[in-house]
């Protein structure tokens, strides 16, 4: 199916939205949909609906086209019908201090990639049960996938477990694995 062709079959269930279909180079495989902000829930529900089956979350990822382009960020989500054996990338553009509704109720698998989007790029994902850093540790400052992020920012790594044991105990457990291993080696 081609973009447009899955903009006529979601358009009646997302009344008063603006589809758009969009250039891609691998457009024949993947087509591509420009959905606005507000629909984005509305979209993937009338993707996973009967016909189209696009049940399964693949990835969410984001482009930052910070000073060049405003709105400044685009979320690609890209979805996946197994059963029809399609594809469909949903473009989603929006500000730095917009958020969009989160997917996690559609797709569960969504979460984790939400909660990587809102450590690196800062974007935030209204309804997501979990929000919170997932990459960086919990007192850093800024989110380094951002084309404004200082680069040159020096911060030392903290670690917040101590180690559980020793050297020595360490190579005590690893001669002891090795003598169990060898010793229950068929002769």
């Amino acid at each position: 199916m081609t973009a447009d062709e899955l903009i006529a079959a979601i358009a009646p269930a997302i009344p008063g939205a603006r589809l758009e279909a969009l250039a891609s180079a691998d457009a024949a495989v993947t087509p591509t949909i420009g959905v606005p902000r507000e629909f984005i829930v509305q979209a993937c529900r009338a993707l996973q609906g009967p016909g189209l089956e696009f049940v399964a979350f693949s990835d969410v990822t984001a482009v930052d086209f910070h000073p060049n382009r405003l709105p400044r960020f685009d979320l690609v989500y890209h979805l996946v019908s197994p059963h029809r054996r399609a594809r469909v990338r949903l473009k989603v553009q929006i500000n730095a201090q917009e958020a969009v509704a989160t997917l996690t109720l559609l797709y569960p698998g969504a979460g984790w990639p939400e909660r990587e989007l809102y450590d690196l790029f800062g974007i935030v994902f209204d309804g997501h049960a979990d929000l919170r850093r997932l990459m960086m540790p919990d007192d850093w400052d800024g989110h380094p996938l951002r084309k404004d992020y200082p680069v040159q920012l020096r911060k030392d790594a903290q670690t917040y477990m101590p180690l559980q044991v020793t050297q020595e105990e360490f190579q005590a457990n690893m001669e002891r694995d090795r003598f169990q291993r060898t010793a229950a080696k068929p002769k």
